[in-house]
């Protein structure tokens, strides 16, 4: 087992080798490595502006990467939440434009737990199947994806659309209720506090109570889990539900929070990142805050540099899936080490 020196050595040296690749892949893109880095924390620092959009972009990351570290912490690989995100996204919706007999506050409140529910309900199918049936929910959640997002593409042009309007976009939710600005004249508003508190939630869930401690279990070893009582099914089906339901939540603030409409596209994939999220955390539930929040500041900075020096922001994707890949082969060779280690041993 790794020693902690050795495990900020290797943290370094990942470090390096991203560092490394940034600036090769800086000067590929014919750009001046040390404007562009400038220009690049510009972006980030230059404005109060700029600083908070970090937040903002952070708020839905940070609940959908939290709902992945749940799911994951089963063995549960929910490749699903951006699917999660848009069934939440709709839910809130329907209920912010429907129920409006009620004021704008409690329809804050109904609007934020219909789509926890719905986005836990989307991966309950997923979750069933696999505890049920064995099925692989890698597949079923990557399908229910297409289905959730093909679904909002059909609300915005039937049900929900805007009959003022032409474009597949709903009506404007009305501003008493969805989140007011707390900040302005930034964008901040309730949503990112909301993300901020799911992640102690989620942290106290799972480090401090006997149901993290099952899930936990159960995601180390399912055969152990059973053999001291602790129901695979139930903990696999929880953990989905809990995962969906975050993911849907994340859809909920942004809608409520910054689009204040629902429209196509409105997760900026932001599912599919979450994953990356809770890899590069190891699926801590604080450290995928500040994941999130590091890439959303890393996705800024590029912003202002492909902006200004045509600069393709796409390299922050890269880096991140560099990153990843660094990471999972560190963990590779330290289980082929352990290994070895009781291979020794035992002679």
């Amino acid at each position: 087992m790794y020693s902690k020196k050795q495990n900020m050595i290797s943290n370094a040296l990942i470090f390096l080798i991203v560092i490394i690749v940034a600036m090769l892949l800086l000067i590929i893109a014919g750009a001046n490595p040390l404007a562009a880095v400038t220009l690049f924390f510009q972006g980030i620092f230059g404005s109060i502006n700029g600083f908070s959009e970090i937040f903002l972009k952070a708020t839905p990351l940070i609940l959908t990467g939290l709902g992945c570290c749940v799911a994951f912490k089963t063995g549960f690989f929910n490749i699903g939440a951006e699917g999660q995100f848009y069934m939440g996204a709709v839910a809130s919706t329907y209920i912010s434009l429907t129920l409006t007999g009620i004021p704008g506050p409690l329809r804050i409140v109904v609007s934020i737990l219909m789509g926890f529910m719905v986005g836990g309900l989307w991966a309950f199918i997923a979750a069933i199947m696999k505890a049920r049936f064995q099925i692989s929910e890698i597949i079923v959640t990557i399908m229910l994806n297409y289905i959730a997002i093909n679904f909002t593409g059909l609300a915005v042009r039937t049900f929900l659309m805007d009959p003022a309007g032409s474009v597949p976009q709903s009506a404007r939710i009305a501003a008493d209720a969805s989140f007011r600005l707390l900040m302005p004249p930034t964008r901040i508003n309730m949503g990112l506090f909301i993300a901020i508190a799911a992640a102690f939630i989620v942290w106290f869930l799972l480090e401090k109570t006997t149901i993290g401690y099952e899930i936990k279990v159960v995601g180390f070893n399912q055969r152990a889990a059973k053999c001291v009582g602790i129901s695979t099914m139930k903990n696999i089906i929880l953990s989905a539900i809990l995962s969906g339901g975050l993911a849907g939540l994340a859809g909920s603030v942004e809608v409520l929070g910054i689009q204040k409409k629902l429209l196509e596209g409105i997760s900026s994939n932001c599912g599919y990142t979450a994953v990356l999220v809770a890899l590069m955390a190891s699926n801590h539930p604080l450290v995928a805050m500040l994941v999130a929040v590091g890439y959303a500041a890393m996705q800024i900075g590029a912003n202002s540099m492909q902006r200004q020096m045509q600069i393709p922001s796409a390299i922050v994707n890269i880096l991140m899936g560099l990153i990843v890949l660094l990471i999972l082969g560190k963990n590779i060779f330290m289980i082929l080490g352990q290994k070895k280690l009781k291979r020794v041993q035992e002679e």
